[in-house]
């Protein structure tokens, strides 16, 4: 359930008057890798086993999902050859694994004006109504084959990484969209799933900036239609011209 109707005051020009108002709904969610639990974490109720599935791929316990299940907020992800490292809380707030990203080769090309569709397509219906959630959305041949909202920008990221994972689609051939900031840990999933280039509706930090750089992510953030800054690998963007 992703919406809740909540009773509230809306007040204009001190004018008051009692709306009933959709809001964004979360719960906490536990994940188990091989019947062994892992993570505990707040999430959206909905697309859980794509959820769980992200997760393991995007904090490189597993590169390969067998099956995943959710049984109300459980997720039971069976994944080949899993290994697991220290845990460490990241930049959302959620758990995270101390592990160096992977670095990713793809010979993906996109120009200009896909950024800015791209930037268009990072919406949900759910964030229109309530403004409360994150959206992230998987681009493959310039088409959105998945669109994902959370209430955490790392679980939107999770959830159509796991699509992918579930689906048995080469990421290397896939872009993400996304409406959250990017730092290390955000930049750190795609590497670990393989996704080469990233845009972002908002910023990144130092940290993120330098993963992508390492891990050979293209990483494009401030997109807004046909203006975005680019901080690493701008060499995936053809037909721009050089300064």
């Amino acid at each position: 359930m992703f919406l809740k109707s909540m009773r509230a005051l809306k007040i204009t020009k001190n004018s008051a008057e009692y709306i009933d108002d959709p809001v964004a709904v979360e719960g906490r969610v536990t994940i188990y890798v091989n019947d062994e639990q892992i993570a505990s974490q707040v999430a959206s109720l909905s697309d859980l086993k794509e959820l769980g599935a992200g997760y393991v791929i995007s904090e490189g316990i597993s590169n390969e999902i067998i099956s995943a299940e959710a049984e109300e907020t459980d997720v039971y992800v069976y994944a080949n050859n899993p290994s697991f490292a220290d845990r460490e809380i990241c930049s959302a707030g959620g758990y995270g694994f101390v592990k160096n990203p992977k670095r990713v080769l793809s010979d993906i090309r996109i120009k200009s004006e896909d950024v800015a569709r791209a930037t268009d397509e990072i919406i949900s219906d759910v964030w229109e109504k309530t403004g409360g959630v994150h959206c992230s959305v998987l681009f493959r041949n310039k088409k959105v084959i998945s669109r994902m909202s959370d209430v955490g920008r790392h679980n939107t990221l999770d959830k159509i990484i796991g699509y992918a994972a579930l689906n048995r689609i080469n990421c290397s051939e896939c872009y993400v969209g996304c409406t959250g900031r990017q730092p290390s840990g955000m930049v750190k999933k795609c590497a670990n799933a393989g996704i080469p280039l990233i845009i972002s509706k908002a910023a990144s930090t130092a940290s993120g900036i330098q993963t992508a750089e390492e891990s050979g992510i293209t990483l494009i953030c401030f997109a807004r239609g046909e203006r975005y800054t680019v901080y690493s690998h701008p060499e995936r963007i053809t037909g721009i011209i050089n300064p």
